[in-house]
C-alpha cells in the first residue's frame, strides 16, 4: 500500500478456446493502477519454439546467491535467464508446473538484453517466454516491485504473479478447476513455490473474481504488495473474503506471507480471477488438509452441517 502506485491502461486479448489470454500494461508513473482488458478473440493455438541460449549466456551476468546458496534448477534457469526468480507448482493441476520470472521494470531501448526496444513495467513479459523469444503465451512474472529472493526478512508480503488465462490450460488458465468445481479446492488445496534458494508450502485461503479497473473498485490487489499494518492486512483479507466463490475456512492473521496468482476472467467488465494463498504455518503440513488452521465460524459451521447430517440419516432410519 505504500508503494508508488502505477497507472496501468493496458490493450490486449483474453482468449476463448486454445487461444489466449492476455492482460498488457502500459506505465504512467505519477498515477494509480487501472488495468483495462480488450476484447476476446477467436485464435489458433499458439507454436512458439524455444529458442537455445548460448552455453556462455551465465557468464555474461553476475548474480549473488545467498548464505543458502542457489539450488541446482535455479542455477541452471538463471544461466537461461538472469530474470528467473521462482518456481510454482499446485496439487491436481498437472499444467501449472512452472518457473516465474521478475519483470524487469522499465525498459530502455539501448538495454539489448531485452530486444533493444522501449518496455514499460510489468510488460516485457507478457509477451517473451523464459527464454526472452516473443511469445503470445508469455510467461509468468512476479510484479517487478515485489522481492522474493534469498533473505526471507525481505520477501514482499504479497507477491503478486500475472499470468495469460489460456483456455487450453497453459500459463493461468488452467486455475479455472477452482473456480469451476469447488470440489476440486478440498482435495487440491495446496500450493508449492519456490525461490532460487528454498522451497516454501502455501494453502489457498480465497478463490475469487474482482475487477480490474481503478475507479469501479477499491479493491486495487494489483498495488498491494506491502501491507504493513495489521490494517492493510486485514482490508486485502476482507475484501477477498467478501468476493471469494466460496468459504475455505482458512485462518488468516497479520504476518502471514501470501501469494496471489492473477489472471483475466472477463474482458466485456475487465474482471479478474485471482487465487490468493498464504505460507503454511508452524505445525501446518503441506497434503494433511487436518492440518490446516481454521476460523472458528467455519469449525462451527461445519459441526452444525454434521448435526444436521446425522439428524437427517437418523430420521430415515
Amino acid at each position: 500500500m505504500n508503494k508508488t502506485a502505477k497507472m496501468i491502461t493496458a490493450g490486449a486479448a483474453c482468449a476463448a478456446a486454445v487461444g489466449l489470454g492476455i492482460f498488457a500494461f502500459s506505465i504512467n508513473k505519477e498515477k494509480k493502477a487501472v488495468p483495462i482488458y480488450s476484447e476476446v478473440v477467436e485464435t489458433t493455438e499458439a507454436t512458439a519454439a524455444s529458442v537455445k541460449m548460448p552455453d556462455d549466456l551465465g557468464d555474461k551476468y553476475d548474480y549473488v546467491p545467498s548464505q543458502l546458496g542457489m539450488t541446482d534448477r535455479a542455477r541452471y534457469l538463471t544461466h537461461v535467464n538472469k530474470d528467473v526468480v521462482g518456481w510454482v507448482k499446485v496439487d491436481g493441476i498437472e499444467q501449472l508446473n512452472y518457473p516465474f520470472v521478475k519483470d524487469p521494470g522499465d525498459v530502455s531501448a539501448d538495454v539489448s538484453f531485452y530486444g533493444g526496444r522501449d518496455y514499460s513495467a510489468n510488460f516485457y513479459y507478457l509477451d517473451h517466454d523464459i527464454n526472452r523469444q516473443p511469445d503470445e503465451r508469455g510467461t509468468l512474472f512476479l510484479d517487478y516491485r515485489d522481492n522474493f529472493g534469498g533473505n526471507e526478512t525481505e520477501h514482499t508480503d504479497n507477491q503478486v504473479v500475472y499470468g495469460h488465462a489460456w483456455w487450453n490450460g497453459e500459463m493461468l488458465g488452467c486455475t479455472r478447476e477452482y473456480r469451476l468445481n469447488p470440489d476440486f479446492y478440498w482435495k487440491n488445496p495446496f500450493m508449492h513455490v519456490s525461490t532460487n534458494y528454498k522451497d516454501y508450502d502455501y494453502v489457498v485461503f480465497a478463490v475469487l473474481v474482482t475487477s480490474g479497473t481503478y475507479d469501479e473498485t477499491d479493491f486495487h490487489y494489483w498495488n498491494m504488495e506491502d501491507l504493513l499494518t495489521e490494517e492493510d492486512f486485514n482490508f486485502y483479507v476482507d475484501k477477498c473474503r467478501s468476493r471469494w466463490l466460496y468459504d475455505t475456512g482458512v485462518d488468516m492473521k497479520f504476518g502471514d506471507k501470501l501469494i496471489t496468482l492473477s489472471t483475466c476472467y472477463n474482458d466485456v467488465d475487465n474482471s479478474r480471477f485471482l487465487v490468493v494463498a498464504r505460507k503454511l504455518r508452524d505445525g501446518e503440513v503441506a497434503g494433511d488438509t487436518n492440518s490446516i488452521q481454521r476460523t472458528e465460524s467455519w469449525i462451527q459451521a461445519q459441526k452444525a452441517k454434521e448435526s444436521e447430517k446425522a439428524a437427517e440419516e437418523q430420521a430415515q432410519q
